[in-house]
């Protein structure tokens, strides 16, 4: 009577940290599979599985019973792909061993779940679920407190805002009442999750550590932040003091609207303004300029004017801005009349020179980057020179007598490293030495 004890592993742990391929199958190949999984992750319970394998084969083997320790495994993929997995291999243990039962041992419900698979292939006289005695004991809570506590980046993430909760809100209780400090307390806790979850702190910390290293490099960009910093907030006041004089009006989108009017132009010389300090960084380097930092300050320019000529055309539909008048002017033999331009004509003027601009951008890139490629391709043509030369002289060698084709072969002999062979026999070696050495 042949029993095979099967241990199921339905995601394929086992396969994802000790690289083997399932099924393992005998008393020593099961051992030594033990260690390489405990040596992988010791805290998993699939060591404990597997010893739990070995120890029912071995009473078994105590029973004077036949016994087969396998280890079948699954795929990561799906659930419809691992159970396949697992029914081929049963398939092929129980054509190999042709076991009269089955002893299932399982670590999980997930593996339990291919405990039908093994029923419809062999009987199956017991399952063994394995649990990890430490996990389910009050010991265990103990030690993860411990551990927790004694981790000082937790204590101060959970231990800490949890304290000024608790002192904070019976102040707030008694003096604003409970509603209104509930309601305080909850926006501070949200604003420090979201505080968490982006990763401001690491963001601010990398954005010290940037502008540190600017100041120390001595890069341009650092002062033109600082002015671009400036005129934001230039932009800021002057779309607030806009929509300030907008009085009473009803809705959000004309004060939205005149915020924007105002404000993109300061909002558009600031952003001109980084990004020429940082092309200034970019040329000053001895790197060559990226195509996108000779393209940035024309796209910035040209979505300035679209945003301006939009919010253009709509306050002045709504009648919040007077329609534009071009002055009389004379320059040379060219000369125009005082006239006034409609609201749709200003959005077409300013439509068509952002697109201009945008079309003058991507010009000037494109010229700067076909001339890097020129001048690299410069550089590796001094490089083919040299091949060239290299094959002129291969060429002149080719070209030489017969004893000079006879003589460049040796050479190359010579400049063999015998160790780099593959141990082979020399073709050109002395026949007669080699049978010396026989005799």
């Amino acid at each position: 009577m042949t029993t095979l004890v099967v241990c199921l592993d339905r995601t394929d742990d086992v396969g994802r940290k000790t690289g083997l391929r399932s099924p393992v199958v005998g008393w020593e190949a099961v051992r030594a599979l033990v260690t390489d999984v405990g040596l992988a992750d010791p805290e998993d319970s699939g060591v404990n599985t597997l010893l739990e394998s070995l120890r029912v084969a071995q009473n078994l083997r105590d029973e004077n019973e036949e016994v087969v320790v396998a280890v079948v495994s699954g795929d990561r993929e799906s659930m419809v792909s691992a159970d396949r997995a697992v029914a081929e291999q049963l398939d092929d243990l129980i054509a190999d061993y042709d076991p009269e039962s089955a002893v299932v041992v399982t670590d999980s419900a997930e593996d339990e779940r291919l405990i039908p698979i093994v029923e419809s292939r062999v009987r199956v006289d017991s399952v063994d679920r394995v649990v990890v005695r430490q996990a389910r004991d009050i010991e265990s809570t103990y030690y993860l407190l411990k551990q927790f506590l004694a981790d000082e980046e937790l204590r101060q993430t959970v231990l800490v805002p949890i304290g000024l909760t608790l002192l904070v809100f019976p102040m707030l209780a008694t003096t604003v009442g409970p509603a209104k400090g509930a309601a305080a307390i909850t926006t501070v806790i949200g604003l420090f999750l979201l505080y968490k979850g982006f990763n401001v702190d690491e963001l601010l910390t990398r954005l010290a550590h940037q502008t540190r290293e600017s100041l120390y490099s001595g890069q341009v960009s650092v002062v033109t932040y600082v002015v671009a910093a400036g005129l934001t907030f230039i932009g800021l006041f002057v779309g607030a003091l806009g929509v300030s004089n907008l009085g009473d009006t009803p809705g959000v989108v004309i004060p939205a609207t005149q915020f924007a009017f105002d404000s993109v132009p300061w909002l558009a010389m600031a952003a001109l303004t980084a990004s020429a300090g940082r092309l200034l960084d970019e040329v000053i380097s001895e790197e060559p300029i990226r195509t996108s930092f000779l393209n940035l300050p024309f796209i910035v320019l040209a979505v300035g004017l679209v945003i301006r000529g939009f919010s253009a055309y709509f306050l002045e539909q709504q009648d919040v801005i007077e329609p534009f008048v071009v002055p009389a002017a004379e320059l040379g033999v060219v000369s125009n009349e005082r006239f006034v331009m409609g609201a749709g004509q200003r959005l077409a003027v300013f439509v068509v020179t952002a697109i201009v601009v945008s079309l003058v951008g991507a010009r000037i890139a494109s010229i700067f980057s076909d001339s890097s490629e020129d001048a690299e391709r410069g550089d590796g043509g001094s490089d083919a020179d040299h091949a060239d030369g290299g094959g002129g002289s291969d060429a002149a060698l080719e070209s030489a007598g017969p004893a000079d084709a006879t003589a460049e072969p040796e050479r190359g002999l010579d400049r063999t490293d015998p160790e780099l062979t593959d141990g082979g026999a020399d073709a050109n070696a002395n026949p007669n030495s080699s049978r010396d050495r026989t005799r």
